[in-house]
């Protein structure tokens, strides 16, 4: 099951794997932004599996424990580099002795991003072991999008460098998704998107000019898993006992109404033997053909899980249909 990155033209498996979790404990201004603990050997045989299953997209970020996400999966790609397709994100100061990650200067809507911007790509691309990157994108959801133009452009040229394949923004603002849109060689958008929380407008503009949308969050910070109650508690060093910005969460407990929602829909999502993860994803690639879900991992099950689900493709038109009308009532 294959789909396409926008206009670039580069050919992905319809399912990748996220790296933000493989990247282990680290901070963002000093709160926990990481997944708590995480054990290298499995991340390595995790992204081995992955290949093994047809899953060659991998998307990771700079900031994913200070650069060491990017390590990682440098290090199982090692030998493999020619099977992948590799995402990365750039933005932001990393520092991976403190394993702190800061805006380079406040209002971060504002900071020299594009000063920095040779230096960060030459960290990732070190860090990855790799001499190119297939899509480089902007890290900071909330830039400034007249300065954002100057990131535009320097990334044009990154790509004439043979630096990079293509680009985008990680951001689920529209205005911003449409001025970086209309640089030539800007191919995706990376976008929230599950079954109870998207932005309509943004898979719009991505017909509009030709962008892949690869989606963040499609488990909902793995709630729609079904694996936990509104009293599961997360870890201090988990994300999710922080992430008030998350709809999916209340007070670092899962959203009680979620919980309600998946199981008015359990029955249809996890039809023809689909779990509720695999059928989460199946939602995803039924909402539209550009949608590339990028779930998270920590183990290989979870990778043999998520890629499985691409054995049973897309939730059928009238599953969706039916789907939308039980979530109007709920």
């Amino acid at each position: 099951m294959k789909r396409k990155l926008g206009r670039s033209g580069i050919e992905v498996s319809a399912v990748g794997m996220g790296c933000w979790a493989i990247g282990g404990p680290w901070t963002y201004m000093g709160s926990p932004a990481g997944w708590s603990e995480v054990d290298d050997n499995e991340s390595i045989k995790a992204v081995h599996a992955a290949l093994e299953m047809g899953a060659n997209f991998f998307d990771t970020a700079a900031n994913y424990g200070c650069g060491y996400s990017e390590q990682i999966l440098g290090q199982a790609l090692k030998g493999k580099r020619d099977q992948a397709i590799i995402a990365t994100k750039f933005g932001d100061n990393i520092n991976a002795e403190t394993k702190d990650v800061q805006p380079y200067a406040e209002p971060f809507e504002t900071a020299p991003v594009a000063e920095h911007m040779r230096e960060d790509l030459e960290g990732s691309l070190n860090r990855l072991g790799t001499d190119y990157i297939d899509v480089y994108q902007l890290h900071v959801w909330g830039y400034d999008i007249e300065k954002s133009i100057e990131i535009r452009d320097l990334l044009e040229e990154f790509v004439k460098e043979g630096k990079i394949r293509c680009y985008g923004w990680s951001t689920d603002r529209p205005d911003a998704v449409r001025a970086f849109a209309k640089g030539e060689n800007c191919s995706v958008v990376q976008q929230q998107l599950n079954i109870f929380d998207a932005v309509d407008e943004v898979l719009e503009i991505c017909v509009e000019f030709d962008l892949a949308s690869i989606n963040r969050g499609p488990l909902g910070m793995g709630i729609l898993t079904g694996k936990f109650t509104a009293e599961t508690g997360f870890p201090d060093d988990d994300v999710r006992k922080h992430a008030d910005w998350f709809v999916g969460l209340v007070d670092g407990h899962p959203n009680p109404e979620w919980l309600k929602k998946i199981e008015a829909i359990r029955e249809i999502i996890t039809s023809e033997g689909r779990t509720l993860a695999q059928g989460a994803l199946a939602w995803i690639w039924g909402r539209s053909e550009r949608t590339i879900p990028i779930p998270g991992f920590k183990t290989v099950a979870q990778v043999q899980e998520n890629a499985g689900a691409m054995r049973f493709g897309a939730l059928k038109p009238d599953q969706m249909k039916e789907i939308e009308m039980i979530l109007k009532k709920s």
